[in-house]
């Protein structure tokens, strides 16, 4: 299947508006900071809300924020006509400096290599949420969480549900749920309404476990299949999911899984690769009866299937790669069982 989009205009077609995210933002009132904006969903995330006011011309302002370390990256919104702010969450002067506004959208954290870092994990993924969740508690915040905070289930089973319990291994996990736990709290204690989204994988042709098992059959190197299993969702119909999710914020806060429906073999994915780039996929480990998987019923029975399929997925990332296009660089660790990111 032809990619539909270039190298330049990847982000827009990620950002179309789905008819659930326009939905939702025509109840959606007053401005809306997305906190954390420079990382790998942020642009994407605050191009589809402006997109979704465009289209129902409304007039809500959608501001930037992050510490736009990168002048590079705050150029992306700035050519694309968003407003940003540049601000470290974690220093409390500046985030008390923020302007008050109606929508939260949180994308902040830290992950890759900082289990090593455990006053870091605990500043961005504990620290920083539990400030900005009393700084924003008259607001309503859409909190990005993860997958991983649930238990191991078995790979033929539907997936961890909503009400399923959290207990899983490694630092990154643990402070990952006390980011939960920091939203959790305030809208318990203090009225804040908030719905945590526990993402699991989204994907796209620059990142994602889908380029990660991709590179590695195109590189002829090994590919770890002990997770066995895993859920994937294309980062625009994961935004649209997110931003529909927003009607949820409520007190005490709510929780929905985000990702595809069913599950997916990295074996066999890895084998469709082989086919689509020539190349045969070399495996190590063994398939284990265990992983991370998230049933996402709930999100898709209220928001709609993803409108990109995952063999649509996997034909356009095969492309991309045999097209020599640009990847971000940073491998998802899909094989880690432990936790430690």
């Amino acid at each position: 299947m032809p990619l539909p989009f270039t190298e330049d205009t990847l982000d827009e077609y990620i950002s179309r508006p789905r008819d659930c995210a326009l939905k939702t933002a025509r109840e959606i009132k007053g401005d809306v900071l997305v906190l954390g904006a420079a990382g790998k969903m942020g642009l994407h995330l605050v191009l589809m809300l402006r997109h979704c006011f465009e289209h129902n011309k409304q007039k809500n302002r959608v501001i930037a924020v992050s510490r736009f370390s990168s002048s590079g990256t705050r150029s992306l919104f700035e050519r694309a006509g968003i407003q940003t702010v540049a601000c470290d969450l974690s220093d409390p002067d500046e985030l008390t400096a923020l302007p008050d506004v109606e929508n939260i959208w949180f994308v902040a954290g830290v992950k890759f290599s900082s289990s090593a870092n455990l006053d870091l994990l605990h500043k961005m993924n504990v620290e920083m949420p539990r400030n900005v969740a009393r700084r924003f508690k008259n607001a309503r915040i859409t909190a990005l969480s993860t997958g991983c905070v649930y238990s191991f289930v078995p790979t033929d089973s539907s997936g961890s549900a909503e009400t399923d319990p959290t207990a899983s291994d490694g630092e990154y996990s643990a402070s990952c749920r006390g980011r939960e736990a920091a939203f959790r709290n305030a809208s318990e204690n203090e009225g804040l309404r908030a719905v945590l989204i526990r993402l699991n994988y989204s994907v796209e042709m620059r990142y994602g476990a889908l380029v990660d098992i991709a590179q590695r059959v195109l590189s002829c190197q090994p590919i770890d299949i002990s997770m066995s299993r895993f859920n994937c969702i294309w980062q625009g119909d994961a935004i649209a999911h997110i931003i529909s999710a927003s009607s949820l914020a409520e007190s005490p806060a709510s929780t929905l899984n985000v990702t595809g429906p069913g599950s997916h073999s990295i074996r066999q994915t890895a084998e469709a690769f082989g086919t689509l780039l020539n190349k045969k996929p070399v495996f190590i480990g063994e398939e284990q009866k265990t992983t991370w998987l998230n049933n996402a019923d709930k999100a898709i029975g209220m928001f709609g299937v993803p409108e990109v399929t995952p063999d649509m997925l996997i034909e356009w990332t095969a492309e991309w790669l045999k097209k020599g296009g640009k990847t971000l660089g940073k491998p998802t660790k899909f094989e880690v069982r432990n936790g430690e990111f």
